[in-house]
């Protein structure tokens, strides 16, 4: 899996065995938020983290013996999907100490890189929960979700995301006989990409074909895939201190699906675009859409210093989300999100009009509408972020400039080293009705 700094808001999940092992005591981190009212009226709600089971250990249940070892199953264990999720547990988590991941009042903290007494762990991805066995439920449209971020530790390569998917609510416990940990231990994972690393799908592991990775010594690539709706708020990687994005991905299907080899789409298909999501969604990254002096160390968004992202899923007169809003606040300073400079896509949010014309001006394949509109990265390096992308494309073209970073950045196992100390720090969320979070002018 990517090596990322990652923080999900969960809208309905990695998934890994189906089992609960008990040789580690597992407690969330605790952190509070607000919930608002149409008059703006905030109260605090007592909220916790928890790890993706892609992150946790995964031992036969009755002991110490690990069914998955570096990014190799132990066939021995694990013979097929279903026995190995009948054999095998996925444990408790220790936080801090293992993940770097801790959480203080309403402040979430994630490090990149965190040295335990056994191992070291690179990145992670939490989960916000209501309870201690659901995640967080939010309805986006009609809604806005604020929070603030601070990324002047985070560099070219990495990504510091907050993005929401419609999983289960429970994680899948409910639905698949196979899953005994459900959402408390993070399992149910899926996104528009369709990730094919995920260990354990519906209940069954994906043992079979798997093919480890070459340059991940924990990751790997399996047959099954896990397929949702994706709204990348603040995902996947699209918000480092270089650049910024926020990116809707839609889909023909509702709700979480396991599908097979390339018929999957996404990162890990051959054909990028044989599945029901769409994987490049329509994004708004200024730097992208020809703004590359406003965000960034000492620009109008100082990404040296902390700041509040605002982001509003305005409704239309029918029903319907008609449009994507950003807006920034730093040192008491509302800033709108900032106009396109492209020849024929006008605008500073996503409507359906600006994404058919994004779509002509990049001279991007529009999946998009097709699928129905409106995190260190082994497979891509984390480029078509914050680099140029496809490498080979001239900087200057339209759409191909996403960044000021090196195409020859983002390497896994430099920005490991050389990057280790990068961490992310959210804070302040809140939810509410459009105009409840913050005072807009």
């Amino acid at each position: 899996m990517f090596s990322q700094l990652a923080a999900l808001a969960a809208l309905a999940g990695f998934v890994a065995a189906q089992q609960v092992g008990k040789k580690t005591t597992e407690t969330h981190p605790k952190m509070t938020w607000q919930k608002c009212t149409a008059g703006g009226s905030c109260s605090n709600v007592n909220g916790e983290f928890i790890i993706g089971a892609n992150w946790r250990w995964v031992h036969d249940k009755n002991g110490y013996t690990n069914c998955y070892n570096g990014n190799t199953w132990n066939t021995t264990i694990c013979k097929d999907g279903k026995s190995c999720a009948s054999n095998c547990a996925v444990d408790g988590a220790s936080y801090a100490s293992t993940y770097g991941a801790t959480t203080s009042g309403n402040a979430l903290r994630l490090k990149f890189v965190q040295k335990g007494d056994y191992s070291t762990n690179i990145g992670s991805r939490l989960y916000m929960m209501n309870g201690a066995s659901k995640y967080q439920m939010y309805t986006l449209l009609g809604n806005e979700f604020t929070f603030d971020v601070d990324v002047s530790k985070l560099g070219c390569g990495l990504n510091g995301a907050l993005y929401s998917v419609s999983m289960d609510e429970d994680g899948g416990l409910s639905k698949y006989s196979g899953n005994k940990a459900g959402a408390k231990y993070g399992t149910g994972c899926c996104d528009a990409q369709c990730p094919r690393d995920l260990k354990f799908i519906n209940g069954e592991a994906t043992v079979g074909d798997w093919k480890e990775s070459t340059n991940d010594p924990n990751a790997g690539v399996g047959k099954y895939g896990s397929f949702c709706t994706e709204m990348d708020i603040w995902y996947p990687g699209e918000a480092n201190s270089i650049s910024t994005a926020f990116t809707p991905h839609p889909c023909t299907t509702t709700g979480q699906h396991r599908c097979e080899g390339d018929g999957c789409g996404g990162t890990y298909s051959d054909d990028r675009y044989s599945g029901t999501c769409d994987p490049d969604g329509c994004d708004f990254n200024s730097y992208r859409q020809g703004v590359r002096d406003v965000y960034g160390p000492g620009m109008t968004v100082d990404t040296t210093k902390k700041f509040t992202v605002v982001t509003k899923f305005l409704k239309g007169s029918s029903g319907q989300l008609s449009e994507i809003k950003r807006f920034y606040v730093q040192n008491g300073k509302v800033i709108s999100n900032f106009e396109s400079t492209i020849d024929g896509n006008p605008g500073n949010s996503l409507s359906p009009e600006f994404c058919e014309k994004q779509k002509v001006a990049f001279n991007d394949a529009d999946i998009f509408a097709n699928k129905g509109g409106l995190w260190d990265d082994h497979y891509a390096n984390m480029l078509w972020l914050d680099s140029t992308f496809p490498v080979d494309a001239d900087p200057q073209a339209p759409g191909k400039g996403r960044g000021s970073c090196e195409t020859s950045s983002g390497v896994p196992v430099e920005i490991e080293s050389a990057q280790a100390n990068n961490q992310v720090v959210y804070s302040n969320f809140k939810f509410g009705p459009i105009g409840s979070t913050f005072k807009q002018p």
